[in-house]
């Protein structure tokens, strides 16, 4: 890392050539290793090995990275930890999809052939990823990256699972679960995304046994009829007492099934009667249990109808519904068909229509989790959510959270440890085999994906052994992911470390939104809206694609991908280097180690340095509070307005005078860049630390330089105050030109009016900035300047701009835009007296926001009245 002359433009590819290898070969995002320095520990939401990285990882690393970095210029013991998840479904999916192009499926290969084909894919996707890391610049530990299948983490997850068993936790029992026909596997119920589908009801009459009477139903699934094996009434619904114990003949199928009677029925609902299918439907299934009612199921698991199902055997589900309707409207049985929109299953993964299934499967118990969950939140180890309004979201789902489903019937993730006797009954589960294993036969099914997940914060640090990195790392102090898997996998880690380390995985949770389209629709495969961040940085560098990504919205909110502000950040990180390029080429080859900052500083030198301590506390308050958008913005207008616009343009004089000693305002210069530039780094690492080689001692690192602190010796409020005074006078002179297309290589006469002696002598101790920035050919300052009749005027709270009109525009002219002004002054007024009015503001907003209104209400009177006195002075003439 070399010094080298600045090229001309930004050349983001040149800049970030080699930077991401160089700072691995120094090792700068290993921890510390300082026994003395405060650990802070993020563990990386594990991508799945599916595929390549998304806009939205893009954004949810940056997020990690900004605190890692900052908090190692911090001087932290750092870590963040990288990993990758095994994603179960999705990714057997993906090699099976693989296996049939070549004409082959896992069962042509068997399950220990068909796991090797896994792992390849998995080492294959794991570079893809590792590579889209590097090119995002993410500081992570590589030395101690985890998978989710890894050996570590497996012996993890054996031991959870036979603990949770042990204390009657896990339980293995036959269940209505969310059944994927096409991914053959058991699903979890937040695994089942819910879709408005049209569809009907059917009504449907079963003829009472004994009698001519017929009893209506209504059903959205008339194929699961088949699996009817009662029908039920409210108890105290007289309409249906006598039917009560009698029996109903299933039509279609010609069986006798019983009527029940049970609270489960709305009576308003439809006609009151309902027909109830355990093996089918969740409610039905508890129905059938406290009338002890057959569990009759009627499909095979890829949904197609079984011996069960009679004449229907072998016909796809929904194939067998319509020849269903066709033979109860053929014999009489039905009533008629209602169209009716309904909120329909489908498999988060495959896209199929989920189907309740009657299954035997494992379970989570959950209720004894969830309590110590909510109570934790109560105490002073609550996880924080930022923004707050998460925590609720938290708590209420875990209220009303019902127990889950673990086993899926898949090859690729975590086996069960559970082993079933070939003889007996007997269940056996543990960490290792049984000793007889000749005499057991293993569960073939694997684990959710986010069971392991779920583990993710301790197992990764080397639980269950006491390592070093569990004792110092652990709980970690900020997990940072998307708002759409609180549910997934947040919740599921608080419970899970909760149980098994008696601590909370994590202090802060960083919840953000989602990337949507300029249109706000969510990014899809189906809609072709997706955007790849490699191509992004192809074409606009990394940095600008993460000041995008920092900037684009506020905790907990989705951001736009909007292509215009991509080209807005390239253009400030133009500006900065364009800013960087000038300041090398003045400051005679200074470095760092060769500033001095003397006594001899010019009002532009004071306020510079004690804006800059300004925007140092409140960027670092923001990075606290992870706002980084607000960061962004003080850091943003400091550097472009305050240190590109103003101060160097104000040192310029000073730097072409030879004959003066410029060595403050050139070390000035040269320590405000390095400031910013460090306080920048954590959201664009690649340029500054390209930047930051050329002032920096060699061979030192921007990723590991301190990052800046408040210096109280440079805040100085009254040079503050002053040169906004100043600002203000030139800005307004400017306006003037603007307005009256006076160029400003044109040299006016100028009149400064002010009351203040103390703003006078600040105005002629500078006056030098404003002959450079407003040209006048005659200039006075005072509180009596005898002007020209004819003027135009600029109010400010402490003066008047004014600048003669002749030659440059009419007087009546003048007064129309005068009396604009003063509109909008009147109408300003108007709002601040309302507002310091209402006793409700004054009351509760804070007693600084409230003193900062009666501020802005006594600038604008005082401007009004200047401006009203000038009109009435130019409508004397």
């Amino acid at each position: 890392m070399s010094k080298k002359v600045l090229s001309t433009k930004y050349q983001p590819q040149e800049v970030e050539a080699g930077k991401y290898e160089q700072w691995l070969e120094k090792g700068v995002f290993k921890p510390s290793e300082n026994p003395n320095a405060e650990p802070y520990s993020i563990v990386i939401p594990p991508p799945n090995v599916t595929g390549k990285l998304h806009l939205g990882h893009a954004w949810d690393v940056t997020l990690q990275d900004m605190i890692i970095r900052q908090k190692r210029m911090q001087g932290f013991d750092t870590l963040w930890l990288p990993g990758m998840d095994h994603a179960g479904i999705a990714t057997q999916a993906k090699v099976e999809a693989r296996l049939r192009e070549q004409g082959i499926s896992r069962h042509d290969l068997g399950r220990e052939k068909f796991l090797e084909k896994t792992w390849e894919w998995k080492e294959e996707y794991a570079s893809h990823i590792r590579e889209q890391w590097g090119k995002m610049g993410v500081s992570v530990d590589y030395s101690r990256e985890r998978f989710t299948l890894d050996e570590g983490l497996n012996t993890a997850v054996n031991k959870v699972f036979v603990k949770l068993y042990e204390k009657d936790l896990i339980y293995r029992g036959e269940y209505i679960i969310n059944w994927d026909p096409v991914a053959q596997t058991a699903l979890s119920d937040i695994e089942v995304i819910h879709k408005d589908v049209q569809g009907a009801f059917y009504h449907v009459e079963y003829p009472v046994v004994g009698s001519d009477e017929r009893v209506e139903i209504a059903t959205t699934r008339p194929e699961t009829m088949l699996g009817d094996t009662a029908i039920a009434v409210h108890p105290e619904d007289e309409r249906y007492q006598h039917l009560i114990g009698k029996t109903v003949l299933l039509p279609l199928m010609n069986r006798e099934i019983p009527v029940v009677a049970d609270e489960y029925v709305e009576r308003e609902f439809g006609t009151g009667v309902v027909k109830i299918t355990p093996a089918h439907d969740p409610n039905d299934f508890e129905v059938g249990n406290r009338h002890d009612l057959e569990r009759l199921n009627v499909m095979h698991k890829d949904g197609s109808i079984n011996a069960n199902g009679g004449k229907y055997e072998g016909m796809d589900r929904f194939q067998a519904r319509k020849e269903v309707v066709k033979d109860l409207k053929e014999q009489g049985y039905l009533i008629k068909v209602e169209e009716h929109l309904h909120s329909v299953g489908h498999s988060e993964r495959s896209g199929a229509v989920v189907e309740p299934y009657l299954s035997t499967q494992w379970f989570v118990r959950m209720e004894p989790l969830a309590k110590q969950a909510i109570d934790n939140q109560k105490t002073d180890d609550a996880v924080e959510f930022f923004p707050p309004r998460f925590n609720d979201t938290f708590i209420t789902w875990m209220e009303n959270v019902h127990d889950w489903v673990i086993s899926r019937q898949l090859w690729w993730g975590h086996q069960i440890p559970a082993w079933y006797h070939k003889e007996t009954n007997e269940v056996y589960v543990g960490e290792e085999a049984p000793s007889d294993i000749e005499n057991w036969e293993r569960d073939e099914d694997v684990l959710d994906t986010w069971f392991s997940s779920a583990l993710w914060p301790f197992s990764t640090m080397g639980w269950p052994e006491e390592t070093n990195d569990l004792k110092r790392y652990f709980p970690t102090n900020t997990l940072v992911t998307g708002y759409d898997i609180i549910f997934f996998w947040v919740s599921r880690m608080i419970f899970q470390s909760l149980e098994f380390t008696g601590e909370r995985p994590f202090k802060n949770v960083l919840m953000h939104g989602l990337i949507r389209d300029p249109e706000g629709r969510k990014m899809s495969k189906s809609l072709g809206n997706g955007i790849d961040p490699m191509d992004v940085i192809e074409e606009y560098g990394v940095d600008a694609l993460r000041w995008f990504l920092a900037n684009g919205s506020a905790p907990g909110q989705d951001v736009r991908y909007i292509p215009e502000k991509l080209a807005s950040a390239w253009n400030f990180i133009n500006k900065i280097w364009n800013a960087s390029r000038y300041v090398l080429m003045n400051v005679d080859d200074m470095t760092l180690e060769e500033v001095q900052i003397g006594d001899d500083m010019s009002l532009a030198d004071r306020w510079i340095l004690s804006r800059l301590q300004s925007v140092t506390e409140n960027v670092t308050r923001l990075f606290d509070k992870f706002e980084f958008g607000e960061a962004g913005r003080v850091l943003y207008h400091f550097i472009w307005d305050d240190y590109c616009d103003w101060y160097i343009e104000m040192t310029k004089e000073n730097l072409q005078d030879v004959s003066t000693d410029n060595t403050t305002t050139k070390s000035i210069l040269v320590y405000v860049l390095d400031q910013f530039l460090r306080l920048l780094h954590p959201i664009m690492p690649f340029v500054t630390e390209e930047i930051w080689q050329q002032i920096a001692p060699a061979d030192e690192s921007i990723v590991v330089s301190n990052y800046p602190t408040v210096q109280d010796k440079f805040i100085d409020k009254d040079s503050e105050e002053a040169m906004t005074k100043l600002i203000d006078i030139i800005r307004s002179v400017r306006q003037i030109r603007n307005e009256m297309n006076t160029p400003l290589s044109k040299a006016v006469d100028l009149y400064i009016k002010v009351t203040d002696e103390s703003d006078r002598n600040v105005l002629e101790e500078n006056i030098a900035y404003i002959q450079r920035f407003c040209n006048p050919e005659h200039l006075e300052i005072g509180s009596e300047v005898e002007t020209p009749s004819e003027v135009v005027t600029q109010t400010l709270p402490f003066a008047q701009v004014l600048m003669p009109l002749e030659g440059l525009i009419k007087i009546e002219d003048e007064i129309k835009r005068l009396e604009q002004e003063k509109a909008k002054l009147e109408k300003e007024v108007e709002r601040l007296v309302k507002k310091l009015g209402n006793e409700n503001f004054v009351k509760k907003a804070p007693e600084a926001v409230v003193n900062e209104e009666r501020a802005k209400e006594a600038d604008y009177n005082k401007q009004l009245t200047a401006v009203t006195e000038r009109i009435a002075e130019l409508k004397a003439l």
